[in-house]
């Protein structure tokens, strides 16, 4: 199959999966209708346009760099008649940094990767207010699967996160060196580990609809063995028994008794 990369990063990012009125909440990690939207928004397709093609890709994506999640106090005033609108909450996730990756047919995501280069609308990251602070291509597509990709592909943490983990972000160095979570898209035949309502069926305003979808998690290390170092068990030497203690069997049970 084929893979294209995002790198999503920013200064703030929102990946909202459900909306409640004045409360606007964000996932930890990007959302796949967020990531849908973001790219037909590159390929200049109208709200009520179909996306199928879109939503059949395979998405997945990993946490990088899990920032911080802030709330803002959000107020607005309608431009002409000057009427203050409802106040909400909003959260949006602050200096977060993720590498999304889709999986599809190689024609479509060579189309994707060029509009991502020029893109009919410019791209933001879950909401308009939350542009990219980096270029969101890593590379052309590439023939690999999508969990290949997610865990070979280098580490995107900035310096300063890499430097808090006592680590170092060089160029080149997959990330199967850092411990990182990954979200994938869950087949039909496999249980998910969670389901989010974000798989859009159409972005129409007047009439927006999103489908579950099962997500699988995993990580870029393997799983940690605190018995891994120990040196294999060994039956001790035999040795003269204790004075005043004899070892028998129960006739009834089979099992030794101490007399």
């Amino acid at each position: 199959m084929t893979v294209l990369l995002l790198r999503l990063a920013g200064p703030l990012q929102a990946w909202g999966s459900a909306a409640r009125f004045a409360r606007r909440s964000t996932e930890n990690a990007p959302t796949k209708s967020g990531v849908i939207g973001m790219l037909a928004a590159t390929l200049g397709r109208a709200r009520s346009e179909d996306v199928s093609d879109l939503v059949s890709l395979r998405f997945g994506v990993r946490i990088d760099q899990p920032g911080t999640r802030i709330r803002d106090f959000h107020t607005a005033h309608h431009s002409d008649s000057g009427k203050a609108m409802p106040l909400s909450e909003r959260f949006y996730l602050a200096d977060a940094v993720f590498l999304a990756a889709v999986e599809g047919e190689a024609h479509l995501l060579q189309q994707l990767y060029e509009a991502l280069l020029s893109p009919y609308f410019l791209p933001y990251l879950g909401r308009r207010s939350c542009p990219p602070s980096r270029p969101i291509t890593v590379g052309p597509p590439q023939e690999t699967t999508l969990e290949q990709a997610l865990r070979e592909t280098e580490w995107q943490a900035a310096d300063w996160y890499a430097s808090q983990k006592g680590t170092h972000s060089t160029p080149g160095i997959p990330a199967a060196g850092q411990d990182l979570d990954i979200l994938i898209d869950c087949a039909p035949s496999e249980a998910p580990d969670v389901s989010l309502r974000d798989t859009p069926l159409s972005f129409d305003p007047r009439h927006r609809r999103f489908a579950p979808r099962g997500v699988r998690g995993s990580r870029t290390a393997p799983p940690h063995d605190p018995t891994g170092m120990l040196p294999p068990a060994t039956d001790p030497p035999p040795g003269p028994p204790s004075p005043g203690i004899t070892n028998a069997t129960s006739p009834e049970s089979g099992l030794p008794r101490i007399y």
